[in-house]
This record gives structure tokens, C-alpha cells and sequence, in this order.
């Protein structure tokens, strides 16, 4: 049943000839008349139901479902559009997306909230391509490409009974739910893949780079929850591209909400609670905003710290310490079409052991809407932050490493668009884990964001929901 609203006389709109120093309307709490001007005037306090602070995948999942049961909410964002670490740019008519992603169709939480039609998701290939001892080696679905998955049994990556294992896997993992998968007993993704019996080479020349890329993780330090849940979903679904790139499934989120609900470039500096269940929001205007119902904080964990830098946080159960966020940096060039050495859709992987990539792909093969009818465009995914490494030195060893695997005459006639260097690509999910966590960490207080649940598109989506219910729930019962 959804929230009943207690009347109180702070809920009024601002009228439209009301300015305000944003182009949306608030939540308000009318201020009385005063001709005597203060020498210091005191925050203008504003009230909402309900604030979500951070507009990326979590916030927006947040606000989805405020506004399915229709609770008014302000949604804050302190960047210049939504989605977080999930948007696009556009550069010379190249849509470059902020880092390697890939969006797999099997996504639960994500079935549920968009619209794949409108989305218009184009297929990667159902497999990768090696780069090992020279050579270029194919791994495929057998139940997508039979025909080259059977090429493959006596190629170098892995052999028979490798193939034999990821079978045996994808049963395993099919036979258990989601919910059963991330509250499985763990070890880190490694070890689960010993256990299993996969050989080394498998491992170092297929799983190293193919979930070391997905994790931005080469150690497979990251829970075997994470791989068990991410080998399903690859089971099931397609690893896909939006045609307008991977900025649109966070617009098509945030298209459905109320055009006023949504403030960006509002930067939120602390969040004060008094130990009531409406928390204050203040931001970096020196404005103050006043939730009713409580404030959801959607942003990643580092800026949590930040925000409540000096407020009482519950510590993290034992052997939770922070870890290290993953990090990776993602290299654009652009070239004709004719420079591009191959015309599938597929993801190349490093699985030699040597150099710094860790995969590419060529995106406009995927969808070809991704740059202009005549050029193309590569991504290269590296994993790490190569601080010590100038963008020059790291521009000119990429481009040394893909001659070796495709031909000089190619790539040095490659052109580079833009490097992006993603301190917190992801957070640490190396055992031990939690990957259900109670969102509320205080009175009227909420938090949300794939650090949560699981570092995926999935899990992000899905901790935004379980904020919004626990929210819910609290203030239910708070009014029984």
C-alpha cells in the first residue's frame, strides 16, 4: 500500500512567477514578510518529502520508485546531467562512453524498470577473441555459435575439458536463483575457479582478461558471488550497447519523472540529523533543505564519507575495513573505415600476460551509430589508474601494443580522441561480503549505490528500490 501523507502546511509549491535561484520548482516553507535587513541573513529552508541526493544509476532507481507510489521527492545531482559514472559524451560526432561498459540483457532488476525497444540495444558477439602467442584465438557460446565453438576445442585457451567445466558452470549456476547466489557461500573468484578445476591457462589467458575486465580486477580477488551472478546473466542474456550509447539508460530513467523533481549542478555538502526522522540537507549555495520522510544518499561511498565527514557512521562488521576502489582507464581513437582490421562486433582480450591492455573493442561495429557514417571508433580498456604514466606516454604504448596485434599500417594512422582516467570505477567486492546491506544507518537517513548490493548496473538499480522500501517501511510503522 502506498505511504498516506500527514497534512502539514510546509508542503506548498512555489508559485510560478516565484523566483528561485534554480529553474525548478520546490517544496517550500513560506517565510514571513521583513522590511529590516539582516547583516547576516540565515539559509533559506526549503522542504521535500522525500530527498534523493545523486542522480546515477541508484538515485534514479530510487526516484522510480518514489514516483511509482506517488511520494513527491526532489532528486539533487551536482553534475550537469544524471547517471553517474554511466553517461556518454560527444566528441567530433563520436559517442564515447565514460570508461568500458557493456549492458547485459539478463539484468533482473533492469528487465523490470526499462524499455529495451526504446533503448535500441545492439549485440556484441557471444564470445571474445584472444590475443595470444601472436595469434588471435575465438571463444564462443556453444549455443549461440556452435560452429565456432567447435574450431575452438583445440585452440591454446584452455583446453577440452575447460570447455567441459564452463558448461558444467553455466548448469551450475542456472539451477540457483539470484537471491541464492548472492547469499552463497564465497571465496574470491580465483579460488572458485581452482575449486572448479579450470586449468591455468585457462585462467590466465580467458578469465584474467574477460572478468578481470568486468571486475576491473585481474587478480580475481572479487567474491565468487559476483561471478556466479555475472555467468548468469551472460547465460541468459546478451552483452549489448544502447545505439545512442550507455548515457541513454540512465535518460530513459530519469525522462520519467516529474520535470521539477530534478535539480542539477546542486551540490550537496553535509547531511545533518538531529536524531529525528527528517534529516537536513544543506548545499553549497548555503540553502538548507528539509526532508519530511527522510533523505536516500545516492553517490558513491567516497562521497559519502564526505558529506557526513564528522557525523556518527555505523562502523563496518569485522573484516569489512574499506579496500581500495577499482579503477581503469579507457582510451578513444577514431579512423577510417578502411583502417579497421576487422567487421565484427566482438571484444578483444589480452591473454598473452604482457603489455597493459586489457581488452578493446571496436564500437561502431557493435553499433555503427557510435561515430560518423565513414569513421570508426576503438575503445581500449586498461585496468588501473597509471598515475605515474603522462597521457602522451600511455597514448604511445597503447598504439605500440595494437601494431603488434593488428599491423602497424593500421593503427598508427589511428587518431585519439580522449582518455579517461575513473579513479572509483567500481568498489572492492573481494570477500568477505555483504551484498544485501540495510540501507537505513540512522534516523531518517538511507544509503544506496552498487556498494550496497552487487557492482553491477543490476545492483545499483536494485539497492535504489530496497532504499525507497526501507524508507517506506520505517515511516509506516512510525505512523501505526
Amino acid at each position: 500500500m502506498p505511504l498516506t501523507l500527514p497534512p502539514s502546511s510546509s508542503f506548498s509549491f512555489l508559485s510560478p512567477t516565484t523566483k528561485s535561484t534554480h529553474s525548478h520548482r520546490f517544496f517550500t516553507i513560506p517565510h514571513a514578510s521583513t522590511t529590516q535587513l539582516a547583516p547576516k541573513p540565515s539559509p533559506v529552508i526549503k522542504t521535500a518529502p522525500v530527498i534523493v541526493i545523486g542522480a546515477g544509476l541508484a538515485g534514479l532507481a530510487a526516484a522510480t520508485r518514489l514516483n511509482s507510489d506517488n511520494i513527491p521527492f526532489l532528486l539533487l545531482e551536482a553534475s550537469d546531467g544524471v547517471g553517474g559514472r554511466v553517461r556518454t559524451d560527444v566528441v567530433d560526432g563520436f559517442l564515447l562512453d565514460r570508461g568500458f561498459q557493456i549492458f547485459i540483457t539478463a539484468y533482473p532488476e533492469a528487465q523490470k524498470l526499462l524499455n529495451y525497444n526504446e533503448l535500441n540495444l545492439r549485440k556484441f558477439y557471444s564470445g571474445a577473441r584472444i590475443y595470444y602467442d601472436g595469434k588471435f584465438h575465438t571463444v564462443a557460446d556453444p549455443l549461440r555459435h556452435f560452429s565456432d565453438s567447435l574450431l575452438s576445442l583445440g585452440n591454446p585457451i584452455g583446453s577440452v575439458l575447460d570447455k567441459l567445466l564452463i558448461a558444467l558452470t553455466r548448469v551450475r549456476v542456472l539451477s540457483n536463483s539470484y537471491e541464492e547466489i548472492m547469499s552463497a557461500d564465497e571465496v574470491s573468484t580465483i579460488q572458485l575457479l581452482k575449486n572448479i578445476g579450470f586449468s591455468d591457462s585457462m585462467i590466465g589467458r580467458f578469465f584474467r582478461p574477460f572478468f578481470g575486465g568486468i571486475f576491473f580486477d585481474p587478480q580475481l580477488e572479487t567474491t565468487s558471488r559476483l561471478f556466479d551472478f555475472i555467468f548468469k546473466c551472460l547465460a541468459l542474456g546478451d552483452n549489448t550497447l544502447p545505439a545512442k550509447g550507455i548515457g541513454e539508460i540512465p535518460n530513459q530513467l530519469a525522462a520519467k519523472l516529474p520535470s521539477d523533481s530534478l535539480l542539477l549542478n546542486t551540490k550537496v555538502v553535509s547531511v545533518d540529523s538531529d536524531d529525528s526522522n527528517s534529516p537536513s540537507v544543506t548545499l553549497e549555495s548555503g540553502e538548507i533543505l528539509k526532508s519530511e520522510l527522510g533523505v536516500i544518499m545516492a553517490v558513491e561511498q567516497p562521497a559519502v564519507d564526505k558529506i557526513l565527514a564528522g557525523k556518527k557512521q555505523p562502523p563496518p562488521p569485522p573484516g569489512q575495513r574499506k579496500k581500495p576502489a577499482r579503477s581503469t582507464v579507457c582510451l578513444y581513437f577514431s579512423m577510417d573505415q578502411d583502417q579497421v582490421p576487422v567487421q565484427d562486433p566482438v571484444l578483444f582480450l589480452n591473454g598473452s600476460g604482457k603489455g597493459i591492455i586489457n581488452n578493446m573493442f571496436f564500437a561502431t561495429n557493435v553499433a555503427p551509430s557510435y561515430g560518423p557514417s565513414n569513421k570508426a571508433l576503438a575503445s581500449v580498456s586498461l585496468i588501473g589508474l597509471y598515475e605515474n604514466t603522462a597521457d602522451d606516454d600511455l597514448r604511445a604504448e597503447v598504439i605500440k601494443e595494437l601494431s603488434g596485434w593488428f599491423g602497424a599500417s593500421k593503427v598508427e594512422s589511428w587518431r585519439h580522441l580522449r582518455t579517461y582516467r575513473i579513479g572509483f570505477a567500481q568498489p572492492n567486492q573481494s570477500p568477505p561480503t555483504d551484498l544485501m546491506k540495510n540501507p537505513n544507518i540512522g534516523p531518517g537517513l538511507y544509503l544506496c549505490g552498487d556498494y550496497m548490493t552487487s557492482a553491477t548496473f543490476d545492483g545499483a538499480l536494485v539497492s535504489g528500490r530496497r532504499a525507497v522500501e526501507a524508507l517506506l517501511k520505517d515511516r509506516a510503522l512510525a505512523l501505526v
